[in-house]
This record gives C-alpha cells, structure tokens and sequence, in this order.
C-alpha cells in the first residue's frame, strides 16, 4: 500500500487520520505513515505527538519514502500555502482526493481535484466540483452545480444550495447556509450560523441571518 503523511497533528488532522484508515477499510490502497509539523517545539495538547514524525525539513529527508500527503489543517490560507509550498518542493508526490465511505454523491458527474477532502456524511447531489485542497468536514450537504473552490473550508453541517460558487480560501462556519446561486469571493468568510442570501464580495467577513457584512 501507499504511504501518506499528514501535515499537521491537531484536532483535524486526527480527523483527516481517520478518514484515511476509513477509505483504507474499502479499497485498500494507503497506510498512514504519521504526522509532520512546521515546528516540533510548538506541539500541544491537542496534538498527537506520538505519532508525529518530525517537522518539515524530516519530511524533505525522507521524501523518498513518502508515496503521498495530506493537509491536516482546517484554515483555508494555510491548505494553499501549504499546497504551493510542497509542490515545489516535492514534485513527485501525490495529493490524493480522500472522501469518506459513507458519503452520497453523483460520482459520475461530480469532480474532485487533487488534494480534496469530503469527510464523513455528506451528500452531495450532481455536477459538484472539489476544487484542489478543499476540505469539506463533517455531515454538509451541497446541491447541484455548487463550486467548492481552492483551499475552500466547510465546517461541519453546511448547507450550500444548488448553483452557489465558493472562491478560493472561502471559510464557511458551521451550520451556515448559503442560499442558490449566491457567489462568495475569494478569501471570505462566512461565520456559523449564518445565513447567505446575496453575492459575498472577496475578502468580506459575513454575520447574522440574513448574513450582512460584520461591522
């Protein structure tokens, strides 16, 4: 089987451990082979220090030994960097797009492009696109035709209608809705619970039912 590291050790990247060994379960294809951070002095409660590795520059020594890589990290500015970083530097590896057993989608007419995360009972209906490096968490639902852009973040139970297109490093709250057709810019966010009804400018933070820039 392949090997894949994850970068990061946090909360999420014990999540993004398991949504590996969960795929791993049915088609057999990767063996977790640990965690690498940015900086082993920074390790804290919340990570899962017996299974990191070692940091960035272990992960160039041993690259030779790595088959893949994932992100572990649940902020949409970090997954880019990160994305851009190790193509670079690490070229041959690949960035596999890893989506839970148990979720409902349109496989046929749906798209997910390197490095993409669907986790663990979410539906998404038909013509979805994954973009490179988003991750989308636990139990959202996506209609038909919705875009999910770069490095985009979906925390768990989003609800994004049919039509709506979500830019690059978009965050979206838990339990937000963002309502058909509506476009969110590049670099917004939109905080949880949240309710979007009208076109989010890039950049612009969004609050409130109906969603209104904060002040």
């Amino acid at each position: 089987m392949k090997r894949i590291i994850i970068v990061g050790a946090g909360g999420f990247a014990r999540e993004v451990r398991w949504l590996i060994e969960e795929v791993n379960a049915v088609h057999r294809e990767w063996t977790f082979g640990g965690y690498v951070v940015s900086d082993m002095t920074r390790l804290g409660e919340h990570d899962d220090r017996d299974a990191v590795r070692g940091d960035l520059q272990w992960l160039e020594e041993h690259a030779r030994d790595v088959d893949a890589l994932a992100i572990g990290i649940g902020t949409p500015a970090a997954r880019l960097s990160i994305s851009v970083e190790f193509a670079r530097s690490m070229p041959h590896v690949e960035w596999p797009a890893l989506v839970h057993p148990s979720v409902r989608m349109d496989r046929p007419s749906c798209s997910l492009e390197p490095g993409a995360l669907v986790c663990a009972g979410t539906i998404a209906t038909v013509n979805v696109r994954f973009a490179a490096f988003s991750m989308v968490n636990l139990a959202c639902t996506i209609g038909h035709e919705a875009v999910i852009g770069p490095g985009a973040v979906l925390n768990p139970t989003v609800n994004i209608s049919g039509g709506v297109s979500l830019g690059s490093g978009v965050l979206v709250g838990t339990g937000a809705q963002v309502l058909q057709y509506v476009k969110v810019g590049d670099g917004a966010t939109v905080g949880a619970g949240a309710v979007v009804t009208k076109d989010v400018a890039p950049g612009a933070t969004v609050v409130g039912i109906p969603a209104k820039p904060r002040p």
